[in-house]
């Protein structure tokens, strides 16, 4: 949301009361500002005013012409991350259009800006370097954080949100340190595509702590700190102090967590989730994108989510916070807490999770370790539980893949399970496709077109027995955004489990998956709409637990007004402030 007369030190511009951009520079500078230049969209009075004549070709064009340009010159790019790069510099450059490009076809672009492309441009960041975006904080340089933050140039009630990566787990591709920077940039693209939210009070943040990847430490144009990831209690006073630093400094801000890994990433939102507001994409977007999904496909099964047996492939942060929140909705149908966890069962790395197992478990996996006494006649695979062995003895309703194992959901697992469910429930969800449990097609032609499939890259309809198959993705960009935004407008206190269910009964409710080949997902090209309906229920569910600073009213209305627009704002000289100093 945008706050009249609030004035940005050392930014580009300030926002005048009717809503209107004003800036002390002039000329060339005024073209090297993202949020400022318009290019040719320019007014003959904002060149004059603004010292830009004979700076721009002499026609003035609109942002409608000016996008429909952008986008053929994007559809001429030869591969997928030519085009990355591309948005990337259009961003760079002018950072309404860039909005206004990518709102216009998210649906197409979202694989691009964000997974799985940004993968791509993760682990070629310090070789295609361009420019920096957002604020970089080093492990190194611990006592610079508040003059980093200083520079950055925004007041205290000038910033909703904030997303910092240490990027030690990113996606499916694991630490890429500095590079990181790009997942914190990409998802407040879809922030501000999907939701509307402002992306100039909006800041991405990298924390480098270092990485362990032999390659970038040996690289000589590695852009971040060379040295080993640097962790225990070194490792928590840097992340400390950042969020000291950041919540005394933006105290309204939602500070989202983002591919940190299993090791601390719980733990994390653990520490900080009672006093701050904030929240973990990996672990909270991801459990309420798949609950709702699987709400949908139970209904779309005729049955109760409390009617579901499921297995997680997959037991680390993605994959337990996707138990919780199941168990969580299961509470909620009447369950208890202890009966919920018994309809879960999860594999890690050594397969399923059973008490007192000799590689031992994290402590936030323990809620799902089976006894010894229930598996001890179980088929074992050396010393582990395989999946197969856990499909034949649960006979899952519902099965969860989120291991980055590609291929691990095989045809005898599949049919194995389809042989004792009248509509199979299968979440393929790990990125990118290469990593993929299964392929659509495969899961659908194994089950005789019986099961209710999702996936977590886009893939193309199946056609099987005469049927087309349309594949939901459950991508969290269904979620988060409106998460996000519903938070703002209320100025929630903290991200509570109530809101988040709110965002998954909003997800599930958005679909009807009982027609034949449904998709179980809400489509990415009506993610603006579903991010609509989700800030409102989630910014209602704030209000009703007493977490809004704000009076929410009609949810609804106050949502919409709050979303950002890609739309040329008038530009202006800016007057110095008697006896101040304007923003530069």
């Amino acid at each position: 949301m945008a706050h009249a007369g609030s004035t940005q030190p050392r930014r580009a511009f300030r926002v005048a009361p009717d809503g209107a951009y004003e800036t002390s520079r002039r000329g060339r500078d005024i073209l090297e500002a993202p949020v400022l230049n318009k290019g040719s969209a320019f007014t003959l009075e904002e060149r004059i005013e603004l010292g830009l004549q004979g700076l721009l070709p002499t026609a003035v064009t609109t942002i409608e012409l000016q996008a429909e340009r952008s986008y053929a010159q994007y559809r001429r790019q030869g591969d997928d991350l030519a085009k990355h790069l591309f948005l990337d510099a259009l961003h760079d450059r002018n950072e309404v259009l860039y909005y206004r490009v990518l709102s216009e076809h998210l649906a197409e672009m979202l694989p691009i800006v964000y997974t799985p492309t940004v993968g791509d441009a993760i682990e070629r960041y310090s070789k295609e370097f361009q420019r920096p975006r957002g604020v970089y904080l080093c492990v190194d340089d611990a006592d610079d954080i508040d003059v980093a933050f200083e520079n950055y140039g925004a007041a205290h009630d000038d910033i909703d949100l904030i997303v910092a990566t240490d990027a030690e787990q990113i996606l499916g591709i694991g630490d890429w340190g500095v590079g990181g920077i790009a997942i914190s940039v990409g998802k407040l693209a879809v922030y501000t595509a999907a939701a509307g939210i402002d992306p100039t009070r909006a800041i991405p943040v990298m924390l480098d702590v270092g990485t362990d990847r032999k390659e970038l430490l040996e690289y000589q144009a590695y852009m971040g700190a060379r040295h080993p990831r640097v962790r225990g209690d070194a490792y928590d006073t840097f992340i400390d102090r950042f969020v000291r630093s950041a919540t005394s400094r933006f105290p309204n801000a939602l500070l989202h967590w983002e591919d940190f890994g299993a090791s601390n990433a719980r733990r994390i939102l653990e520490r900080y989730r009672e006093t701050t507001c904030t929240f973990n994409d990996d672990m909270q977007g991801t459990g309420a994108v798949v609950l709702g999904g699987v709400m949908a496909a139970a209904r779309a099964a005729g049955t109760t989510l409390s009617d579901q047996r499921v297995v997680v492939f997959g037991a680390g942060t993605a994959g337990v916070g996707i138990a919780d929140f199941i168990c969580s909705a299961m509470v909620r149908e009447g369950m208890s807490g202890d009966e919920a966890r018994r309809r879960v069962w999860c594999l890690g790395s050594r397969g399923l999770l059973v008490e007192g197992m000799a590689a031992g478990m994290r402590d936030f996996q323990r809620a799902y370790a089976r006894t010894a006494a229930e598996v001890r006649t179980w088929q074992r695979d050396g010393a582990e539980i395989g999946l197969l062995e856990v499909v034949r003895a649960v006979q899952p309703t519902v099965l969860i893949g989120c291991a980055a194992q590609p291929s691990s959901f095989t045809e005898e697992v599949v049919r194995e399970m389809a042989a004792h469910a009248d509509r199979p429930i299968i979440f393929a969800l790990s990125n990118p496709t290469s990593l993929s449990e299964a392929v659509p097609s495969d899961l659908i032609a194994w089950s005789d077109g019986r099961a209710l499939v999702a996936t977590g890259s886009p893939f193309p309809p199946v056609q099987h027995a005469g049927l087309t198959y349309t594949i939901g993705q459950a991508n969290n960009a269904l979620v988060f955004p409106g998460l996000g935004l519903g938070t703002i407008v209320a100025r929630a206190r903290a991200v509570s489990d109530s809101m988040l269910l709110a965002a998954a009964d909003t997800v599930a409710e958005f679909v009807d998956a009982s027609r034949p080949g449904a998709p179980l997902m809400p489509p990415v090209d009506r993610v603006r709409e579903v991010s609509l309906r989700v800030a409102a229920a989630v910014a209602r569910a704030a209000t009703a637990e007493g977490l809004a600073r704000a009076d929410v009213g009609d949810a609804v209305t106050q949502v919409r007004r709050a979303m950002w627009e890609p739309a040329y704002r008038r530009v202006r000289p800016l007057a110095p402030d008697p006896g101040g100093v304007a923003p530069r």
